[in-house]
């Protein structure tokens, strides 16, 4: 058994990571990739309950403690981080994805099958509306100036939106979230990555991914609703539905029992 954080160099970002759980297993080891405005810590729990595996957190470019690099604004940039760190780190690898770290997944699950070889996405858009390219507009315009009054209520706002049950939690998490983004840079990057999702969505790509995906919605998800994660689940070829129940965007926050089933049940069920 083991855990440790570590950094590698993967392309122009230096990228930090969390390693835990059992090294020598014959499982495929398991990648966990985060949200916007969160950090590998997010994925904490779901590494200590998962120690018959070995699993990794990594920080998104610019998010935690991984440098921020050449950042485009772009999905392929985030997702060939991805699988950068697959090639550099784990290898071949059963990969999760949590809201946007779930698109960066499935674009990754489409361009390398023999690196991702079987994908679980979690509160997961593929595609955003007008309403929603605004919104990250809006919120990377604000990440320019993380210090702001305007940030940080923003920051505190969505928090609040994303939990229908631990509300007790919002103060805490929203000071996470903003250590978690730092300057900024990053949380403006993958909010512009985001945005570009209404002019060139992820969906038409579905049906590349031959490979087994789990998907994962909250049934009171207001930030990416069923319907989102039901376009997922009739674009893919090979798929398994399951739900989440009381609980809104932040499922792990909200329900970590339920997540726990849920990704023990999607990571551990073909072992």
């Amino acid at each position: 058994m083991r855990e440790n954080m570590n950094t590698v160099t993967v392309g122009d970002v230096l990228v930090a990571y969390t390693e835990s759980g059992l090294a020598e297993s014959d499982f495929p080891p398991v990648v966990f990739v985060h949200g916007l405005g969160e950090d590998r810590r997010s994925w904490a729990g779901a590494q200590a309950d998962l120690t018959e595996v070995h699993t990794y957190a990594y920080d998104l470019r610019g998010h935690g403690a991984s440098t921020l690099g050449k950042a485009d604004g772009t999905v392929d940039q985030l997702g060939r981080d991805l699988i950068g760190f697959l090639e550099e780190v784990s290898g071949p690898a059963i990969v999760v994805g949590f809201s946007a770290g779930g698109t960066i997944v499935l674009w990754a699950a489409a361009e390398r099958p023999d690196l991702v070889t079987r994908a679980v996405v979690m509160g997961t858009s593929s595609v955003v509306g007008r309403a929603a390219a605004e919104f990250y507009q809006g919120r990377a315009a604000l990440a320019a100036n993380t210090s702001t009054r305007e940030f940080h209520e923003a920051m505190r706002q969505d928090t609040a939106a994303g939990i229908v049950a631990a509300t007790g939690r919002v103060d805490e998490l929203t000071e996470m979230r903003l250590e978690a983004v730092g300057d900024g840079a990053g949380y403006t990057n993958v909010a512009q990555a985001m945005s570009t999702l209404r002019e060139r969505p992820l969906t038409p790509r579905l049906g590349e991914i031959t490979q087994h995906v789990d998907v994962i919605a909250a049934t009171q998800d207001a930030l990416c609703p069923e319907k989102a994660a039901q376009m997922i689940v009739d674009g893919l070829p090979d798929v398994t539905y399951r739900t989440i129940p009381d609980a809104g965007h932040l499922m792990s926050v909200d329900n970590p029992a339920a997540v726990t089933a849920a990704l023990r049940a999607a990571i551990l069920e073909h072992r």
